[in-house]
């Protein structure tokens, strides 16, 4: 699945090429997640504002081409297995192309073979379906709103195992599975250590490591474990330098023990269990 990194290398690789596109024509293939919830034909002639981010939405900030004005929301959310495609021309779409935006600055496409993906359009983002969508979302981990402080006192109000409050994502947006466990290795916790138990310094000691496993992430393009793209086509580098995800059975790179696997959540964890303590 596609995790904060991956969203956020989508969003740059494409958001400045789109920004002031007037949309020319949209296509709406196979039913995806939710419905669209407007009319395709009636996004023609608006313009696309601007591209940014929300855990792991994207939104397609919309105006009116002729007055600017502010004329909605687009959020598109990739799923299990989706991407964003942009080019000046792509092929005709085929069964797995659910949602063509035509622009005078290029195409947008989302291809999603599993169709857990989403386009919804709503009036802003703070009316619904956008607010009820993002109500839920915790605090951006890469912005100044992450604080050591309240994410310590969030944990405090938490019995779950730390994994699993992390990948709900009421407490911190975005840290999906991958980096769920890079960052818990990184921090020395292990992943089924209850969320209330950590101290204040082991709390901190994780905060700063979801901001730098992710800032990491982000900088080697992401995680392509399958078919993860850009929208301009790059596969992300940071699986290789993974210390414990997709490593079950092969050595600790810090001290040499196997990495175990286990579930949690229907998820696959990995940890090390020498330098991961509860």
């Amino acid at each position: 699945m596609p995790e904060l990194p991956e969203v956020e290398i989508t969003r740059r690789s494409f958001a400045q090429r789109i920004s002031g596109a007037r949309i020319t024509a949209a296509r709406l293939g196979a039913p995806l997640r939710w419905p669209l919830g407007i009319a395709p034909d009636a996004l023609v002639g608006r313009r696309v504002k601007a591209v940014d981010r929300r855990g792991k939405y994207l939104i397609l900030r919309l105006s009116n081409a002729e007055t600017a004005a502010d004329a909605g929301v687009l959020l598109i959310h990739l799923g299990m297995s989706g991407r964003l495609l942009f080019a000046d021309a792509l092929p005709p779409p085929g069964p797995h192309d659910h949602f063509d935006l035509h622009t005078d600055q290029g195409l947008l496409r989302l291809h999603d073979p599993r169709r857990f993906g989403a386009v919804v359009w709503s009036p802003s983002l703070d009316d619904d379906p956008a607010r009820k969508l993002l109500a839920r979302l915790g605090v951006e981990p890469l912005s100044d709103e992450f604080d050591p402080a309240r994410f310590y006192q969030a944990l405090r109000r938490r019995s779950g195992p730390i994994k699993q409050v992390l990948l709900a994502g009421g407490v911190v947006a975005g840290a999906g599975n991958i980096y769920a466990c890079e960052a818990l290795f990184e921090a020395g916790i292990r992943p089924d250590t209850p969320a209330c138990r950590l101290s204040r310094s082991r709390a901190d000691r994780l905060h700063a490591a979801i901001r730098a496993v992710l800032a990491r992430a982000i900088e080697r393009g992401g995680s392509t474990l399958r078919d993860f793209a850009s929208a301009d086509g790059q596969a992300g580098h940071f699986q290789l330098d993974a210390a414990v995800y997709g490593r079950a059975g092969q050595p600790c790179r810090r001290c040499g023990a196997p990495i175990r696997l286990m579930r949690q959540g229907q998820r696959s964890t990995y940890f090390c269990a020498r330098c991961q303590r509860r």
